[in-house]
């Protein structure tokens, strides 16, 4: 779950709708080895289990892929618990060349009478993906978890009171039990174990047992599967963002465009105001990070020429020549201009963060950059932000098309909301090198490996930055700041030191991928920033 903090009170709040893999050309390069990820907290490691389901007899490839789908997609969640990403997007990737199939007939063995048998056709299968898997799995290979069958629908009440916390989080998903099915529950072990003893008696009274399922196996509700996990195949080498390309000018010539988009983050709109929403509170926390740590950034534009500088409030009382450090200050409680009851302070912070509020506001700073032995240069850093709903596709593409680094903090929406990579096309990305951050719930899984065959020349263009498992809202404002403050200060931070950099919320587990075929070696190439 994207988890939120409401100052100072703790709340929980899910990753809910709407509230590395680089391209497989089999070549030698090793940027297509999709396995080789930089992570601090996890390790790269190839995940696989089989599978068996039971479909009409006849049916297709593409018939039997569907129901196939059905049930990879139930170890997202025990995945999940495990502290396991994979990057295929929602476990769709079977591949049908992996298929044993078998013509059966399946009997129901508890009838009081027999009757007759129903053909069908038994299809084993073996999903295979690259996994992002905790430092704790080291010398595992093996794990123990479960599936559920393909008509698991028409059980989720059962499901949702043995198989999951049965609170009101598991509740909004109870038509995605995918998302929160939890096997490792005593009370899930007990029903699993209970149908398994139950379908060895049923197989028991089959006559010909090459040929018959019982019933009871072919409608099972619970798979007990065991997952093979391959060798660490984790990037420990030093790798580099293209620095040299970032501070020569990608979408615009001579500047580092940033734009860091956070998104609301409680699930209503608190009744006090937007300024309570704990994704205004992050925002703050980002940009305050960054003007503290990289002094000089000034206010260019407010999108719509808003006028932050003057308010007047109910009370007749105007309040003017305002400015961002105020806001910030408003937002951990102090700086208030004079004078003000408490009720007007609050007043103030709602009426600045209403204009606020589904804006683009840019800010930039000056300085100059040596790169190796090239001349010094002028350069800028530019950084576009925004705080809003950010539910529709609008910002983002604005933000992706004009940016060299793009970071968004804000709900997952579960993969189908505005960054969605369906809703991407390649003219919505520039064609210079890019760095994508998307740090929502669970990334990884949704928004990675689609967003490469996008963008022109793919990885060599574009390095990713995404969360395996559900990450923490709580510092994440903090958190991005310092990334955004670590890759501006000229000492050639790895991508390691940059993950570092952002450890204040390390548990959603990030991950880089895309950073292999950079061509950057701050080893090598010193760059000489001056802000």
């Amino acid at each position: 779950m994207r988890t939120a903090w409401l100052r100072p009170l703790l709340l929980a709040s899910a990753c809910l709708l709407p509230l590395g893999a680089l391209g497989c050309d089999g070549s030698d390069d090793p940027s297509s080895d999709e396995s080789d990820l930089t992570s601090v907290r996890g390790r790269s490691r190839e995940l696989k289990f089989e599978g068996v389901v039971h479909v009409p007899r006849g049916s297709d490839d593409a018939a039997i892929l569907r129901v196939v789908h059905q049930q990879t997609k139930t170890a997202f969640g025990p995945l999940k618990e495990l502290e396991i990403g994979v990057n295929d997007r929602e476990l769709k990737g079977v591949d049908p060349a992996t298929f044993v199939k078998r013509d059966v007939d399946v009997v129901d063995t508890q009838a009081a009478a027999p009757g007759a048998s129903t053909p069908m056709m038994e299809v084993r299968y073996t999903y295979q993906d690259d996994a992002v898997v905790p430092k704790s799995f080291d010398g595992e290979s093996t794990l123990k978890m479960a599936l559920l069958g393909a008509d698991h629908r028409s059980f989720s009440q059962q499901i949702l009171k043995d198989c999951t916390s049965n609170d009101s989080h598991a509740r909004d998903f109870a038509s995605d039990l995918w998302y929160v099915f939890e096997p490792d529950r005593a009370s899930c072990k007990r029903v699993i174990q209970a149908e398994q003893e139950a379908i060895e008696a049923a197989r028991a009274k089959l006559t010909q047992v090459t040929t018959q399922v019982a019933k009871l196996e072919a409608n099972r509700l619970y798979l007990p599967v065991t997952v093979a996990l391959g060798a660490d195949e984790t990037n420990d080498e030093d790798s580099y963002p293209e620095y040299d390309r970032l501070f020569t000018g990608g979408v615009q010539k001579g500047k580092l465009v940033i734009s860091l988009i956070n998104g609301t983050i409680d699930h209503e709109r608190p009744a006090s105001g937007i300024q309570d929403d704990s994704g205004y509170g992050e925002w703050m926390d980002s940009l305050e990070e960054i003007f503290t740590s990289r002094p000089g950034f000034q206010l260019v534009s407010v999108e719509d020429d808003v006028d932050l500088s003057t308010y007047t409030l109910s009370t007749g009382k105007t309040v003017e020549g305002l400015g961002f450090s105020d806001f910030i200050a408003f937002q951990n409680g102090s700086g208030f201009p004079e004078g003000l009851t408490f009720e007007e302070e609050r007043e103030l912070q709602r009426a600045v963060a209403e204009r606020l509020f589904d804006h683009w506001v840019t800010f930039e700073v000056k300085g100059r950059v040596k790169i190796g032995t090239k001349r010094t240069k002028d350069v800028a850093v530019r950084l576009m932000t925004y705080f809003g709903e950010a539910n529709t596709t609008t910002p983002f593409k604005h933000a992706i098309k004009n940016s060299d680094v793009f970071l968004y903090n804000g709900h997952s929406m579960i993969g189908v909301g505005p960054l969605d990579p369906k809703n991407f096309t390649a003219s919505d990305f520039p064609p210079s090198y890019q760095i994508l951050f998307i740090d929502s719930c669970i990334s990884y899984n949704y928004y990675e490996a689609d967003y490469i065959p996008l963008k022109q020349g793919g990885t060599k263009n574009l390095d990713l930055v995404t969360n395996a498992l559900e990450s923490p809202a709580w510092r994440s404002g903090f958190a991005l700041g310092q990334f955004i403050s670590t890759m501006i200060d000229g000492q050639n931070a790895t991508w390691r030191e940059l993950l570092d950099s952002a450890e204040a919320t390390g548990s959603g587990m990030r991950v880089v991928d895309g950073e292999l075929d950079n061509v950057f070696d701050g080893a090598k190439t010193t760059i000489k920033l001056t802000l």
